[in-house]
């Protein structure tokens, strides 16, 4: 301050003026002052939400917008001073990976006066890549006049790079609660088999390799393959997302399997990818023509010569056993009625259905009636196709479950071999 006050008095003819000046330039710092205040206020009220700030001028065309202001946390952000920035144009942070399409979409919403939000790749001074989230927005004077651009900027890298490992989670649907209740398989833009869940391989009766070396209409019954294969020729999302259809598969044994199939489209590290549901409209029938033939006494349906009914529990040993299975029990398997209870049930389940009969056991114990279909094994080594209807057992005050009560039937008469 002394040195300008020496200059001040340099500048005066006299007294009065030195003092004039000195009021001036005092009320001149004042108001700098706090303007600079103001800003580091703002600075600071924003810097939780947004790495950086940059103040543009308006030109979009070439050379484009010229940099009138950064603050520090552009400097941290990409590696450039404030020096370095002034008198820029915002395109030194663009490189061969940020996106056209999304600086198109930019430069459109400017010319218009309005705000825009979007994300696109950008590069430091090192050359380091980094996804830059804007959020931009015109500045006006007093008459309303847009005079500059203001972008309030993100680093998002890492976000980003959680939410890829998120819809890479997703993908992995074998691992998530509600995807695995499902019968699901992603298929990707030329009809492969990315993968499946353990419903779809139970479903067709192949593993996952088996699955993944064909394409998806390899395991459709004939008169369908042409049909699908075309949808693949000219692949358009808008033709799966959302989209349902009526197929046939034919399983590894042989038998057809009508299914409904529901598509939606998943974008994943940059590929397509159609995730299809299936209904098993085979099964849904079996049981209804089997229900439909029955009287509707639980207890008393089950009274064919090759059907049984039993109630099953789980000991302390984890395993789970026959409390009580009816006469009949022994013409599928081969072990009499009174000798069940010593017999865990995984000796008489084929190895390759027991962990969906768990999951059918595990439903019912959380109090939901449940169906489904497996194979049974005898004491000859032969197995037996069934379907299991099974509902819980509550305690008296019905708070939780004891046992599970179901019945068995051999009538799988719905399932068709494929025509020659």
């Amino acid at each position: 301050m002394n040195n300008i006050e020496e200059i001040l008095k340099e500048l005066s003819k006299d007294d009065k003026a030195y003092n004039k000046l000195k009021t001036i330039f005092g009320n001149l710092k004042a108001e700098l002052d706090q303007k600079k205040n103001s800003l580091d206020l703002l600075e600071r009220a924003v810097r939780s939400d947004y790495d950086s700030i940059i103040i543009t001028t308006l030109e979009l065309d070439d050379p484009g917008p010229v940099i009138v202001y950064v603050n520090d946390g552009f400097t941290r952000m990409t590696g450039y001073s404030r020096e370095e920035a002034l008198g820029k144009t915002p395109r030194m942070l663009q490189g061969p990976k940020t996106d056209r399409a999304v600086l198109d979409k930019l430069r459109e919403r400017l010319r218009e006066g309005q705000p825009f939000f979007g994300h696109t790749v950008n590069y430091r001074k090192d050359g380091t890549e980094f996804i830059n989230q804007w959020d931009i927005h015109p500045l006006t004077n007093k008459a309303g006049e847009i005079t500059h651009w203001v972008s309030y900027q993100h680093d998002i890298t890492e976000r980003k790079r959680s939410e890829r490992k998120v819809v890479d989670t997703e993908v992995e649907f074998d691992k998530l609660a509600e995807e695995s209740k499902k019968t699901l398989i992603d298929v990707d833009e030329q009809g492969n088999i990315v993968t499946s869940n353990k419903a779809f391989r139970d479903l067709l009766g192949y593993d996952d390799e088996e699955l993944k070396k064909n394409k998806v209409w390899d395991f459709l019954a004939d008169k369908y393959v042409e049909n699908f294969r075309h949808r693949f020729d000219s692949f358009k999302p808008s033709d799966f997302d959302n989209r349902s259809y009526e197929l046939v598969f034919v399983n590894k044994r042989g038998n057809e399997v009508e299914v409904k199939a529901t598509a939606r489209i998943l974008r994943t590290n940059g590929q397509v990818i159609v995730r299809m549901a299936f209904e098993n409209k085979s099964l849904q029938k079996r049981i209804m023509a089997m229900l439909s033939k029955r009287n509707a006494n639980f207890e008393k349906v089950f009274d064919r010569s090759r059907d049984f009914n039993y109630k099953l529990e789980q000991k302390p040993n984890g395993n789970y056993y026959f409390r009580y299975v009816s006469d009949s029990f022994v013409k599928v398997t081969g072990i009499a009625s009174d000798e069940a209870s010593n017999v865990p049930l995984r000796d008489i389940i084929h190895e390759d259905d027991y962990e969906k009969v768990l999951d059918h056991i595990n439903a019912v114990y959380e109090g939901r009636p449940n169906t489904e279909q497996y194979r049974i094994k005898n004491r000859k080594g032969g197995y037996t196709d069934v379907i299991d209807y099974a509902k819980p057992d509550w305690d008296n005050d019905r708070s939780s479950v004891t046992a599970i009560k179901g019945n068995v039937s051999t009538e799988i008469s719905s399932e068709k071999k494929p025509q020659d």
